[in-house]
């Protein structure tokens, strides 16, 4: 699973000789992330990928609901509602060999995110960004794949989002923000808990699964809603279409009864 690295960066980090500057404290942040492993020894400018590159991967049941069926390389997308959206693209992208950065995000479950697949050794989190968080997002921008933003609240005004989102656009990357306001977003996912999944049984009730409500909207796509299962099973978290899940599990029954009735038949 591997060990997250943290690199706490906000008012309390600071050296024994006194306090940094937020200059001084970016600075330190931007040698430490120079020294996690990249996507790539070489970087240009405007990153070249083939038309597969240029999407990140994502949950098998997202696919459905993006307009290209993954997370397109230089674009910002807006998530909120359920952190499962914010754990799983975590956990696919770095399942798949890539970095990512979870930014201002103190209750996100790693585990979780563990369970689901991500490779924990890929992501850096930086739990207290301090008070400008799109500023660190800027700087882990260049070298990671994904970075997912947590604005605590605040909202960003329209002129610095459009220079933050020119400089994802150059690196190649894709901004994830959350917890806030981000004009200009070229997708917004947003999910809610419509239910739950457990399993009952006399002194025992646990929790297994729980069912989301995804809506996805795009510039220029029509706007799309999918149910979603993620279930925990022994092997994992696995994410499931709630529609194609029930469907199996009706066929499933269809079968159990064909069966029954054939065994019935013959015992008589």
């Amino acid at each position: 699973m591997g060990e997250v690295a943290e690199f706490p960066i906000g008012e309390d980090a600071v050296d024994g000789s006194g306090e940094q500057s937020r200059a001084e404290r970016i600075e330190a942040l931007r040698r430490r992330i120079s020294a996690v492993p990249t996507k790539g020894e070489a970087s240009a400018p405007t990153p070249a990928h083939s038309p597969v590159e240029r999407l990140l991967p994502v949950p098998e049941p997202l696919t459905e609901l993006l307009p290209r069926g993954g997370l397109v390389r230089g674009t910002v997308v807006s998530v909120s509602g359920s952190a499962s959206l914010l754990l799983g693209m975590v956990a696919a992208v770095t399942a798949a060999g890539g970095h990512a950065a979870v930014i201002g995000q103190r209750r996100l479950g790693l585990l979780a995110a563990a369970e689901m697949g991500a490779r924990l050794s890929r992501v850096a989190v930086i739990p207290d960004p301090g008070s400008d968080p799109v500023e660190v997002a800027a700087v882990l921008l260049d070298g990671l794949d994904l970075v997912v933003l947590g604005l605590g609240g605040m909202s960003v005004p329209p002129a610095r989002a459009r220079v933050v989102a020119a400089r994802v656009r150059s690196k190649g990357a894709v901004l994830v923000v959350t917890d806030g306001h981000w004009n200009g977003a070229q997708v917004r996912l947003e999910a809610q808990v419509s239910g739950y999944e457990g399993l009952t049984g006399p002194g025992r009730a646990r929790l297994c699964g729980t069912r989301l409500s995804v809506r996805a909207l795009g510039r220029a796509a029509v706007p799309r809603t999918a149910r979603i299962d993620v279930c925990a099973e022994p092997g994992g978290v696995r994410w499931a279409s709630g529609e194609r899940r029930r469907a199996d599990a009706v066929s499933n029954i269809a079968v159990s009864s064909t069966d029954a009735a054939s065994n019935l038949e013959v015992a008589r």
